[in-house]
């Protein structure tokens, strides 16, 4: 069997059963004969060129029927109630619940915490690894955090953004870590601070990433002496290959952001299982598109207390002419925007405390639509009659969740927890 072909076959299997732009960037042509090769990502106008002027009479209008501000919604539980039951049904995913199965592979004592390494089922199918970090001196049971990582155009690890996986870590994943997060495997300061920490995999990345019969064995095995460019190579296959995967996902009748929502929220159901776990205070927090899955935890699960999303807020209709590129398959609701824009379904969480963290200089979205997210979320708390659980933080930073905008996270979550 092909390559391409065994890849397929590999997404496909475990469906039945059951993005970021760097490698697509083109350069403008100069010359006519060069046309041809210039992308939708031409740097002069709207992605859509000639096709954008019909594109932007499509969109949504602002007054969307679903949002909390329309004013045919004066009762947040009845406004909750329809439209978590709308986004459900447009994830186009609804497994059946299951017994976690839990297994613990190993365990390891750091002196102040201990790290294990767990396997789980979130679905009857899908069996997910995680870390999971644990004081040993807060008192029991202790508050949570769901850790949920981020994109990056990196695929190779996972959760090893957030929590340490092993004492050696790759050169390419440091690099990673120091852009985004201030160095800091940001688990290790959330469980020292008295919270027991679980991150997964999402699927196809880390340990879930597509490994193919003949791939390289550093690229399976994920040897730590392999070069940062052989992992570069192996992130831009992943990269492209988006796509496929989330075609062959919508023809099994799937979206992957609902396999992804689901795994998060089943991710919580293992969670409070935990002795160790007080169901009553558990919160997530994400970077990017973990951001996003931060968003869709709280927006669909009431057992979430409190909630940080950092650098993935946006008004969608502002990022159709120019920003489109970063939001991915993973990240898109198909027929979510004519009834509620992405703010709308962050307001799902209310009165869930939230805070949202985005940057002046972050290109991934327009400004405009940042400023009117956090507006529209500031309004739909202040008609639900809690304004004080909400913030907002704007500031002069890039695509990256700071030390400092770290201290403010943890802060909101020792007010709420």
């Amino acid at each position: 069997m092909s390559t391409r072909r065994h890849f397929i076959a590999t997404v496909v299997g475990a469906v039945a059963a059951s993005s970021t732009t760097g490698a697509f960037a083109a350069e403008p042509a100069s010359k006519t004969k060069d046309a041809a090769n210039v992308s939708l990502s031409g740097r002069n106008g709207p992605e859509l060129g000639s096709l954008d002027a019909v594109v932007q009479k499509l969109k949504a209008g602002r007054d969307l029927p679903m949002s909390f501000l329309h004013r045919d919604h004066p009762d947040l539980t009845a406004w909750k109630a329809m439209g978590r039951a709308k986004m459900l049904d447009l994830l186009h995913y609804a497994p059946a619940k299951c017994d976690p199965q839990a297994e613990v592979i190993s365990r390891r004592d750091y002196g102040d915490y201990i790290r294990e390494e767990v396997r789980f089922n979130t679905t009857p199918v899908f069996r997910v690894p995680a870390t999971v970090l644990i004081p040993k001196r807060a008192k029991r049971p202790a508050p949570a955090v769901v850790a949920l990582h981020s994109h990056g155009g990196y695929y190779m690890w996972g959760r090893e953004r957030e929590v340490e996986t092993s004492d050696a870590i790759h050169p390419s994943l440091k690099v990673i870590r120091d852009r985004g997060y201030s160095g800091k495997a940001y688990g290790i300061e959330l469980v020292r601070r008295g919270y027991v920490v679980i991150a997964i995999d999402m699927f196809y990345w880390g340990e879930r990433r597509v490994v193919l019969d003949d791939d390289p064995a550093e690229w399976k095995e994920r040897r730590m002496d392999m070069s940062s460019e052989r992992v570069k190579e192996f992130n831009n296959r992943s990269n492209r290959d988006e796509e496929i995967v989330a075609k062959i996902l919508y023809c099994a009748g799937v979206s992957w952001v609902g396999i992804i929502a689901w795994d998060d929220i089943r991710t919580v159901d293992y969670l409070v299982t935990r002795p160790e776990v007080d169901p009553s205070r558990i919160a997530c927090v994400g970077q990017s598109i973990g951001g996003l899955r931060s968003t869709y935890l709280a927006a669909l699960d009431n057992r979430i207390k409190a909630a940080v999303i950092s650098s993935w807020m946006c008004s969608f209709p502002n990022q159709v002419a120019r920003h489109i590129r970063g939001i991915g398959f993973t990240k898109i609701i198909p027929g979510m925007y004519h009834h509620m824009d992405h703010p709308d379904i962050a307001s799902l969480a209310m009165p869930t405390p939230l805070m949202v963290i985005n940057g002046t200089q972050d290109r991934l979205f327009e400004l405009e639509g940042v400023h009117a997210a956090h507006g529209k979320l500031a309004r739909c708390y202040a008609k639900a009659g809690v304004p004080e659980r909400f913030r907002s933080v704007i500031e002069d930073r890039p695509h990256e969740f700071s030390a400092a905008r770290q201290g403010d996270a943890w802060a909101w979550f020792e007010r709420w927890l």
